[in-house]
């Protein structure tokens, strides 16, 4: 139930802290997990303390237990190690204090570790964090690099002397973190969320040298693969040896078997470069002079030919002689037409002569014509005594009707 207070009506320290010890009582026993970073066995107490953190985040939580609970797992448990705790909440109120009475103690194995990260491997797999198109290509040359390692580390100078071993004027922002124990996944998160919202920043390496599986299991953390899957840069990750297989290779753009490999795939040899621009000029030479010569060749075999070799006499002269044949085919068709119709114009005059009045009239006819001009063609068109005009072929005269005789029928 809620308490109502109020600034006339407030309640005393005393009060609070009675009221959070009851609803901390009621909470009951729980199971914990996390991993101890403090433990403290005082000569002759009966009671052990210790500090129990979780990995994943910078929450931590006092534990105290008798010494005989711990003594069971004594041998097998210390700092660094991760355990499951069966205790009860507990507030102690003069301090104002939050512990966990452990009534007992369990260490967390290898077997289980790993059991644990092949399950959150297919939960991560199955919402579809480790799938290749989520993938993002590394940039060719890049200009700035974010490395996350330990300080002073092997990883970190195996990085950076390969890589400007390789490039010269390649450029680091480095971020030191833990790269072990309860402050790593949070120290790795917050140094690849502030590398990735730097602009200049063009790939991000995640390195750390080999270790047990204890020792490497921050760069599986759920944490940091969601930190990694949410880059808007391209990741490396450089965790371990070839053997060790983290979950961040998985959600990573690129795995590295070791940070000198990270530094070899991610920086270009300036040397390789060097060969294989050469290699390329070498090769856009030769094929530029194959061009030319192929061209040449085929400039020669054009010049060869006569129409380009002497062009005045395959051209002119050639066509002098078609001119001339041609004019020459020309004046004999032409001639020969001309004499085709003088023939046939002779032929058709010969006829007009031969079908023409005048030609009649000189063999002795005559036309009769009357005063109006009218042919006479019958006897009863006249009459007698009518003047007609007689028309022969050197000329005409004047004739008079003496009689009109009828034709015979």
């Amino acid at each position: 139930m809620p308490v109502n207070t109020s600034a006339e009506a407030p309640l005393p320290v005393g009060e609070v802290s009675r009221l959070i010890g009851g609803w901390i009582d009621r909470l009951g026993a729980v199971w914990v997990e996390g991993q101890i970073t403090q433990l403290s066995r005082r000569p002759g107490a009966g009671v052990v303390f210790l500090t129990l953190r979780d990995p994943s985040y910078d929450v931590s939580v006092s534990v105290t237990c008798y010494r005989q609970v711990f003594d069971a797992v004594a041998d097998v448990v210390g700092e660094g190690t991760r355990v499951v705790v069966h205790a009860k909440p507990e507030w102690y109120a003069p301090r104002g204090q939050l512990s966990l009475r452990a009534a007992e103690i369990r260490p967390v194995g290898v077997g289980e570790l790993l059991a644990r990260l092949e399950q959150l491997k297919k939960a991560l797999a199955a919402e579809g964090l480790f799938a290749p198109e989520r993938k993002k290509p590394l940039p060719f040359l890049p200009q700035l690099i974010g490395l996350v390692c330990g300080r002073a580390s092997a990883a970190e100078r195996d990085v950076l002397e390969n890589a400007r071993r390789r490039w010269p004027a390649v450029r680091f922002e480095v971020r030191n973190v833990a790269v072990q124990g309860v402050h790593a996944v949070p120290q790795v998160v917050q140094a690849v969320k502030e590398l990735d919202e730097i602009d200049e920043v063009d790939v991000i390496i995640v390195a750390r040298g080999g270790g047990s599986v204890e020792d490497l299991l921050p760069f599986s953390d759920e944490q940091l693969v969601r930190a990694v899957a949410a880059c808007r840069t391209p990741v490396v990750s450089a965790i371990g040896h070839e053997p060790d297989n983290p979950l961040l290779d998985h959600v990573a753009d690129l795995r590295a078997s070791t940070p000198t490999d990270a530094a070899k795939k991610v920086v270009p040899d300036v040397g390789e470069e060097y060969e294989r621009v050469r290699q390329l000029r070498d090769r856009a030479r030769r094929c530029v002079g194959a061009l030319v010569e192929r061209e040449e060749r085929g400039l020669a075999q054009c010049l060869a030919r006569p129409s380009l070799e002497d062009p005045h006499r395959v051209i002119v002269d050639v066509r002098a002689e078609e001119v001339a044949s041609l004019l020459d085919r020309g004046r004999r068709t032409l001639r020969h037409l001309l004499d085709r119709a003088d023939s046939e114009l002779s032929h058709t005059h010969a006829r007009v002569v031969a079908l023409s009045p005048a030609a009649t009239l000189r063999r002795g006819y005559a036309v009769l014509q009357r005063a109006d001009g009218h042919v006479v063609r019958a006897p009863g068109e006249v009459a007698p005594d009518e003047a007609l005009r007689a028309r022969v072929a050197e000329g005409e005269f004047s004739v008079r009707v003496d009689r009109v005789d009828a034709a015979d029928a």
